[in-house]
């Protein structure tokens, strides 16, 4: 019952963390661009890097908040490690 659980999780997390990259993007971009592709020569590399690192950054959370809580969530309700 874990492992579906934490696919869907996990599916969800992703598409929230998203959304929330590309609000912040939209803030924080001089240009009010889309955020840069690797593969777009257009932009600079700086552009490029540090979008990524944001990313990186809030998917990191995300995922990690969202696994957290599930795994919280999975021992309250069977009094089990979900490990």
């Amino acid at each position: 019952m874990y492992k579906p659980l934490s696919i869907v999780s996990s599916v969800a997390g992703g598409l929230l963390a998203g959304k929330i990259f590309t609000e912040i993007w939209q803030r924080v971009s001089p240009t009010d661009q889309e955020p840069p592709k690797p593969r777009d020569l257009s932009r600079s590399t700086r552009e490029a890097f540090i979008a990524a690192a944001i990313q990186g950054l809030i998917v990191g959370v995300i995922r990690a908040g969202l696994a957290r809580a599930q795994a919280r969530g999975f021992q309250a309700l069977t009094h089990e490690d979900p490990q």
